[in-house]
């Protein structure tokens, strides 16, 4: 079976407008995509962000006559719209098989691999996570959280107990606990990640006595070893002097989510709390650790 796809270019505004008209065409779905080079990160709960301009594809049946949909489509719309209006077809696939194909093992140190669970590990001595992409942030493939795991998989962990701040999939829980953590708090400021967090315990054989799963308010004030907190910048600088609280003496800390060009913003929130590592970077992303100072 073969489908029909129609896309424009249109501002903000004007998306809802665009999306009832392609549903009223009979688009039997209708997808998004940024327009230019302007990336959202880290949506709060309840917010549905969308860009400034945005790419609209509404896809069709394959018994719609496609100079009709585009005439119809092109007699609704203002010239400065009609004039981005594309058309494409593409066949019916497997598309179970093509999404897994995308995600591979992950090898994010010699010894450590993210491997979705329809792929057999590549190493089994090694420390094997098991992830499927999910609703949640957090599968390995992003610099940020490949540069956590690396930063983790160096760590002596055996015994030690951690906050993992903004939690997501529980990826960076559920790596700590199997390189030797003896407990982590999961914290997540959307349930939908807690959830996520819960489901993938699950299928690593992670027990809730291993990681408590919760949202801040549930948190507590117990320090602990090691707080990771792979989020974004501005919360990372405005949590700094709550993080230090939470972080024993000597205890260490990994902070991930920040864009090169904010890592001075970070030394600065945190240099007089801990003693901060050299950064790591991976593209226009870095990962910066340190040890409590007393």
């Amino acid at each position: 079976m073969s489908w029909r796809q129609l896309s424009l270019t249109c501002q903000a505004a004007q998306l809802d407008e665009i999306e009832d008209l392609m549903m009223e065409l009979g688009a039997l779905s209708i997808s998004l995509a940024d327009a230019h080079d302007e990336p959202i990160y880290e949506p709060l709960p309840g917010e549905s962000p969308v860009w400034r301009e945005s790419v609209v594809s509404a896809t069709f049946a394959e018994g719609s006559d496609p100079e009709e949909l585009v005439q119809r489509l092109l007699a609704r719309l203002p010239p400065q719209l009609a004039s981005t209006v594309t058309q494409d077809s593409f066949q019916d696939r497997d598309w179970q098989q093509a999404y897994r194909q995308h995600f591979k093992p992950l090898q994010c140190a010699p010894k450590l691999w993210i491997v979705p669970t329809w792929s057999d590990p590549p190493d089994l001595d090694a420390t094997i996570v098991r992830l499927d992409p999910g609703l949640a942030f957090g599968t390995g493939s992003h610099p940020t959280t490949a540069l956590c795991l690396a930063w983790l998989a160096e760590q002596d962990l055996q015994n030690l107990k951690l906050i993992d701040y903004g939690c997501g999939s529980g990826i960076l829980a559920i790596a700590a606990i199997k390189l030797g953590a003896d407990r982590v708090l999961a914290v997540d400021i959307d349930e939908q990640a807690l959830t996520a967090c819960k489901s993938n315990m699950e299928v690593n054989a992670v027990t809730a006595e291993q990681i408590e799963v919760c949202l801040p308010a549930a948190a507590g004030d117990t320090a602990v070893d090691l707080l990771m907190a792979n989020i974004l910048a501005g919360p990372l600088v405005d949590l700094a002097s709550q993080f230090a609280k939470r972080v024993n003496t000597g205890g260490k800390i990994v902070l991930s989510g920040i864009l090169v060009s904010q890592l001075k913003n970070i030394q600065s929130a945190y240099s007089g709390f801990f003693t901060l590592e050299p950064a790591r970077q991976s593209g226009d992303w870095a990962c910066i650790g340190g040890r409590r100072l007393s």
